[in-house]
């Protein structure tokens, strides 16, 4: 019996370890528990020209009066008197937040882009001339429209001509008069979804592929070289620079130690630039770079690899409910194989449950020929006691991406399936997860089980119970996943216990 009491309190284990893992993603992991400041690195001279700078000019900035209005289907952004995208609306109902339209551009400054000078004068002069416009409304009617902002700094001319497309993304090219060191930021990461359950921050990608993220609360005071991409981001929105010619980015700490990032040049800079939601499909399309600012905190390659394979699903049955079930039965035809070794061997451990009991009543003094002769029954019988945890064990870490995916993709916000209106919130009747809870229970009762010790026996009949709470906060499309999840594996079982029964009968 020994073995088979391993394998119950392997199972037991797994599952225990299981609800700790997410339990522990959800109320630890995440939170962020900073309460000790950090020590601030000693600032360069450039960084002491742009923090000494902030402080004289922010009044006047906060108060800028708007220049041009860009208008799109789904959006409209205004850009200020300093030549800054002082605010970036979100217009489609999905997005609003209290039945408001939303707007991801941060009160914080910097504003998108946002030029700081490292010549004091010409920088405090930057803030109080404004830019002139050669247009004042600009309408895109689904195509891109081109604007030139213009600023006389007592001679020093700044041009940004801006190039706005209908999806959020902008074309900008800053051309000045003489050659002095300036910085031009993305903005400071949009404010709308942050919360204490997922990363927010900031993120550069360098042209050899290697990422930096930056989380709010961790950044140090710094440049990177060789950068491709710099983005502020939240959970479903950012901001952020691109482009193919490599550039470099300063990492300015602000005063709740969050990064603030800022492109350096000191001449001409052609750069393309995104304010929206992290949908997949519209960074591609941008660039494939840009893909990577769509991070899932804690085991990111997975999610987005599993994210992939949804998003295919979703392409061809236009629902995202449906390309969840679907999923689950891609994963399910995948580890069929192991799952029906696995169940088989759970069946063939009860049958011989009376075997077992008189070998380790004849052989309780014994522990060396105990275990011989229950290895020895096994293999006779071919019977693994360890078959039914594997399956399990490889479940784990496709719910996980798939609790992760469901956190992060803005495109199941909003998404609905026949009574839940947004799959990446909780259900808010409970429909699903007493349905899960209910189908864990029927799974159980069909699960061939040989419990010796009653306090394990106790546990596992509980976990239905214990999940269905857990479970009941948690976003609909993951408990949509495991109920599917379940009532496959309740069909799989019954089809098993039909197939041993008839070969008990033949014997």
């Amino acid at each position: 019996m020994k073995n088979n009491s391993q394998m119950k309190r392997i199972i037991i284990a797994t599952v225990i370890s299981f609800i700790f893992f997410i339990a522990y993603d959800y109320f630890v992991l995440q939170p962020k528990q900073k309460a000790a400041a950090k020590t601030v690195m000693e600032q360069n001279k450039t960084m002491q020209t742009v923090k000494k700078e902030k402080t004289k000019i922010n009044k006047s900035i906060l108060n800028s009066k708007t220049l041009v209005i860009v208008r799109a289907k789904d959006f409209e952004a205004k850009i200020d008197e300093f030549g800054r995208i002082s605010s970036f609306i979100l217009k489609q109902k999905k997005f609003e937040k209290k039945d408001k339209d939303i707007n991801l551009v941060s009160d914080k400054l910097p504003k998108p882009l946002e030029i700081r000078f490292n010549n004091q004068k010409l920088n405090s002069e930057a803030f109080k001339i404004p830019y002139s416009a050669n247009k004042t409304d600009v309408v895109l009617n689904g195509n891109k429209k081109t604007f030139i902002l213009t600023q006389n700094l007592n001679g020093e001319i700044v041009k940004k001509i801006i190039t706005f497309y209908p999806n959020g993304r902008y074309d900008v090219k800053v051309e000045l008069s003489k050659k002095t060191k300036y910085f031009l930021s993305p903005g400071y990461r949009p404010s709308v979804a942050v919360d204490h359950l997922t990363v927010h921050g900031s993120l550069i990608e360098k042209a050899d592929d290697t990422l930096d993220v930056i989380k709010d609360g961790d950044a140090e005071q710094k440049t990177v070289k060789n950068a491709i991409v710099a983005a502020g981001f939240d959970r479903y929105y950012t901001t952020l620079f691109f482009s193919k010619k490599p550039f470099e980015v300063m990492i300015s700490p602000d005063n709740e130690q969050n990064p603030v990032l800022y492109i350096v040049a000191n001449s001409n800079l052609n750069l393309t630039g995104y304010i929206g939601p992290k949908y997949v499909d519209t960074l591609r399309a941008i660039n494939p770079a840009l893909v990577d600012v769509v991070q899932y905190g804690v085991g990111t390659f997975f999610a987005r690899k599993l994210f992939l394979l949804l998003d295919f699903l979703h392409k061809i049955v236009i629902n995202w409910g449906v390309a969840i079930i679907l999923l689950v039965v891609i994963v399910r035809l995948i580890l069929f194989p192991l799952t029906y070794k696995g169940m088989v061997s759970m069946y063939k451990l009860k049958e011989l449950a009376p075997k077992m009991k008189e070998i380790q009543l004849k052989y309780k003094k014994d522990p060396q020929k105990l275990q011989m002769h229950m290895m020895k029954l096994y293999k006779e019988h071919g019977a693994n006691p360890l078959g039914g945890c594997l399956p399990l064990v490889l479940q784990i870490p496709i719910f996980y991406g798939i609790y992760k995916l469901l956190l992060y993709s803005i495109e199941l916000k909003g998404a609905s399936f026949l009574w839940i209106h947004d799959l990446s919130s909780m259900d808010p009747y409970f429909i699903l997860p007493v349905l899960m809870g209910v189908s864990m229970y029927f799974h159980q009762r069909l699960t061939p089980s040989n419990f010796q010790d009653k306090m394990q026996e106790k546990i596992f009949k509980f976990l239905p119970l214990i999940f269905t709470f857990m479970m009941a906060t948690f976003p609909a499309g993951l408990v949509l996943y495991w109920t599917t999840n379940n009532i496959l594996s309740i069909a799989q079982q019954w089809f098993i216990n039909r197939v041993m029964a008839a070969k008990k009968v033949k014997k």
